[in-house]
């Protein structure tokens, strides 16, 4: 534990030592604050909104709650809840629907169920259930498909959804088993990175092909950490926030991915340090959401990023959710 903490007081020094060295690597901008503070959301998009939902807030309680939010106005509104409260999940839109996947509530603990949200009728449809309750995974679009990544259930599990049919398909093991990975998609591929198991933190980075539903190692982040969120855009991957335990400690670290050259380089810091927060990317801009500060502050933040690239495609995914609230609430 001793050994595990000085490394932690070394890496938020190095960061800090470094930090000013990446100011000009694309652009965060400060946006209006998302009505409900909580970390252990989702957020997926649909024509350019950015709905959030769900999650944990301060006082132990698990959110039912849906918020949208327009870039082009900057502006916040109220949806129709969930028919069911939940954090530790992960959502991803596909043909203008969003599928709101597993999680966790003090209710019902993990959860099977999978629901449908319709936002131009703002109505909810329950589809079929996940194959094992799960929470703490991440999830990503493909193709017209939904695949689930590791998780507090099954750390190496890998699961296909395809909401034209509404079936579910056991997929290969990832390698590397980990709970509150961040996956993103780019080219055809999938790459899980990050995450942790018991004490052990990862900065693992696998990418993994469902044509031929097969698993490859691929470069490591430069540090260790969970509870981030990735997103990929123009071909590269955005590895934002995250944390570490055993002292709790939260990132403003981003770092970008290119899977053509399997390099990572750093990039401008978010401004506001956080780990479990959820993000999306809108009219070519990452928009960072919520999560929690060092103190387990829940935020109501969102900060823009400009990557400094012209937007050509966008790969949609879903969110990574962390088992913090779950903590939280079991303690």
């Amino acid at each position: 534990m001793k050994n595990y903490s000085i490394y932690v007081i070394i890496l938020i020094g190095f960061h800090s030592l470094f930090s000013a060295s990446y100011a000009d690597e694309g652009k965060w901008v400060k946006k209006a604050d998302m009505p409900t503070a909580r970390w252990i959301l989702s957020t997926s998009v649909v024509e350019n909104k950015i709905y959030a939902i769900g999650g944990h807030k301060e006082g132990n309680i698990t959110l039912s709650k849906l918020e949208v939010y327009d870039p082009e106005t900057d502006l916040w509104e109220k949806k129709a809840d969930m028919p069911v409260a939940r954090e530790n999940f992960s959502t991803s839109a596909v043909n203008g629907k969003i599928y709101v996947i597993g999680g966790w509530n003090p209710i019902n603990n993990t959860l099977f169920r999978v629901d449908e949200y319709d936002p131009k009728t703002e109505t909810w449809t329950k589809k079929a259930d996940m194959p094992i309750a799960n929470w703490g995974f991440s999830s990503t679009e493909l193709n017209g498909k939904i695949y689930v990544v590791g998780g507090g259930t099954n750390s190496s599990g890998v699961y296909e959804y395809d909401p034209a049919r509404d079936k579910w398909i056991v997929k290969a093991n990832m390698p590397t088993g980990r709970c509150h990975v961040s996956i993103s998609a780019v080219h055809g591929k999938i790459y899980a990175i990050g995450g942790y198991i018991g004490n052990t933190f990862y900065p693992t980075v696998e990418e993994y092909d469902p044509e031929i539903d097969k698993w490859n190692k691929k470069a490591d982040m430069s540090f260790p950490r969970a509870g981030l969120s990735t997103e990929a855009i123009n071909g590269k991957i955005y590895a934002i926030g995250g944390y570490t335990l055993n002292p709790w400690a939260v990132f403003s670290i981003v770092e970008e991915y290119n899977p053509e050259t399997d390099t990572w380089k750093r990039k401008a810091d978010m401004p506001t340090a956080r780990g479990t927060l959820s993000t999306s990317i809108a009219n070519g801009k990452i928009y960072a959401i919520g999560g929690a500060t060092a103190g387990l502050n829940a935020l109501t933040t969102i900060e823009e990023y400009e990557t400094g690239f012209e937007e050509k495609s966008v790969d949609s995914k879903g969110k990574f959710a962390t088992f913090w609230g779950k903590l939280k609430v079991k303690n």
